[in-house]
């Protein structure tokens, strides 16, 4: 892990060895990331990334296994990103910003190649943490190239006051603990330009502050939000997404994949802050 910290803002490990996403994220003192509060799906390249604050979903698919046509094969759970480690780190200043940069490289599941270039940019006047994301289709093959952050915050720092805040969401607002049971998930259009914002909070462990998300909805189009309270799980994670929640059957079938063809890139942002 690389620490990445300045003088306003949350300290980051930045995790080198798996697509230079984000580990601990501590606020005064706490880290908020959930830690082994999380379920078990089976795949040891999953359980490591969902431990932290920051994972990236993609770039060949997102959520859940699914077959690939006309091969024996599966799109495996999250896509082809996680357990990939980084390489070409700099770390660097600018103006009074931190910048950390690095490139991670991944072969698809079905085939064909892709790069991710990646930048965390370190506010040092706000505290706010910004990531740039390029994904790069640098193989012979075009390929329907697919995005999601999950921003996994360990649920045992809320309690009945802590709430989620958004234009996107029904009447703007809504308890973490939205949903009956001990799980839950929505998937809600968030915009088509422009920038998208969602809070949650207050967080009475870190002082009442609250996390403020910010992402891009050109290329993020919609915003998908799940907990699991099914020990030993205690888990909440916000999730800007390029897709709707349906299967790849049906976004193909509706023309929604986006193709990227060799040499082309498509760009991601989103950023963060706890105020």
């Amino acid at each position: 892990m690389i620490m990445f910290s300045g003088p306003k803002g949350p300290r980051l490990a930045l995790d080198a060895a798996s697509v230079f996403d984000i580990g601990a994220c501590i606020v005064d003192g706490v880290d908020l990331s959930p830690g082994r509060a999380i379920p078990d799906d089976g795949d040891p390249r999953i359980d490591h990334s969902l431990e932290g604050f920051l994972f990236t979903c993609g770039p060949d698919h997102i959520r859940h296994r699914e077959p690939i046509a006309g091969s024996a094969g599966f799109y495996p759970l999250h896509g082809s990103f996680s357990a990939n480690p980084a390489h070409s780190i700099e770390m660097t200043v600018e103006g009074d910003d931190l910048v950390a940069r690095a490139v991670v490289d991944v072969s698809l599941a079905a085939g064909g190649r892709a790069e991710l270039r990646r930048q965390w940019r370190l506010k040092s006047e706000s505290g706010e943490v910004q990531l740039a994301d390029t994904v790069v289709n640098v193989g012979d093959t075009a390929f329907p190239t697919f995005l999601m952050y999950h921003m996994n915050l360990g649920a045992k720092h809320f309690d009945p006051l802590t709430r989620l805040e958004g234009a996107m969401l029904e009447g703007g607002a809504l308890p973490w603990a939205f949903g009956e049971g001990d799980g839950g998930i929505f998937c809600v259009p968030a915009g088509h330009g422009g920038w998208a914002e969602l809070r949650l909070g207050p967080i009475a462990a870190i002082g009442g502050k609250r996390l403020k998300v910010r992402f891009r909805t050109d290329t993020l189009p919609h915003l998908q939000v799940w907990r699991n309270q099914r020990l030993p799980a205690h888990v909440l994670g916000i999730e800007p997404v390029s897709h709707r929640w349906v299967g790849r059957a049906e976004l193909e079938a509706v023309g929604e994949f986006n193709m990227l063809q060799p040499g082309e890139s498509r760009d991601y942002g989103l950023a963060f802050s706890f105020v």
